[in-house]
């Protein structure tokens, strides 16, 4: 029998690439899409290889609808099938809300929200066909909680959470399983602006008193796409951040 193909997003670097790494070393055929860092996709790639894993790296723009067809028509025409897709492309912005442009505002509408519409869309002929398919959201707590200078990063990612849910319900009959997982604070690239000081304020907010790693992330997304009954959810995976 085939291993599972899975095609995962934004994944060079920070939580992508520890879900790339999960999976394929848990023998899934990992398809690692990078936009930007192809110098960590290599690496990546190199690392894996080297335990015999089976990855492929593929350059797309997913906030790019051209761009993403040409991602999936690899991934068909190279394995016939896709069984996996983890929407983990993104960027972050910290911003006053009467300072967003409306560039601002569609860049992380297009990066965050839209690139997951045009990611799921495009994956959902071969699954709908074979009757099956798992996909995982990467969304953000601040979907769930609100976050102070990050309106459009939190609008974004709630939208993601309203798109879960509502394919969720549309997508069950083909059994197809979709969910979002909402990381709380982690360690990435992404928040490497925080100060040490900022980092144990974060800490004492937490009540688990620690910072997630994007392991955290990847063993979640490992669960979600062996579960067989599990659909519709957004899984908070932030040291319990969210109830503080």
């Amino acid at each position: 029998m085939q291993n599972k193909i899975a095609i995962v997003t934004g994944a060079s670097r920070g939580i992508g690439r520890a879900i790339a790494k999960m999976l394929a070393e848990n023998n899934y055929i990992v398809i690692a899409n990078y936009n930007k860092s192809e110098a960590e996709a290599i690496k990546l790639k190199e690392e894996l290889e080297k335990k015999n894993k089976q990855i492929d790296i593929f350059k797309a723009d997913v906030s790019k609808r051209e761009e993403v067809k040409k991602l999936v028509e690899f991934a068909l025409n190279k394995y016939k099938k896709i069984d996996i897709l983890i929407n983990n492309a993104g960027i972050d912005q910290e911003k006053l809300f009467q300072e967003i442009t409306d560039e601002d505002w569609n860049n992380v509408i297009n990066t965050n929200l839209y690139s997951v519409f045009c990611t799921t869309q495009e994956v959902l002929t071969n699954m709908i066909h074979n009757k099956n398919g798992c996909i995982v959201n990467i969304s953000s707590i601040y979907a769930i909680t609100g976050g102070a200078y990050a309106v459009a990063y939190a609008a974004a990612k709630a939208g993601i959470d309203g798109m879960t849910k509502s394919l969720a319900k549309e997508l069950g009959p083909s059994n197809i399983r979709i969910n979002s997982i909402a990381p709380g604070c982690m360690n990435t690239d992404m928040n490497k602006y925080l100060t040490q000081e900022e980092w144990q304020e974060i800490k004492n907010e937490t009540p688990l008193q620690k910072i997630g790693q994007p392991e955290d992330i990847a063993r979640c997304v490992k669960w979600l796409v062996e579960d067989k009954f599990t659909t519709g959810q957004v899984i908070a995976i932030d040291g319990g951040w969210a109830i503080s």
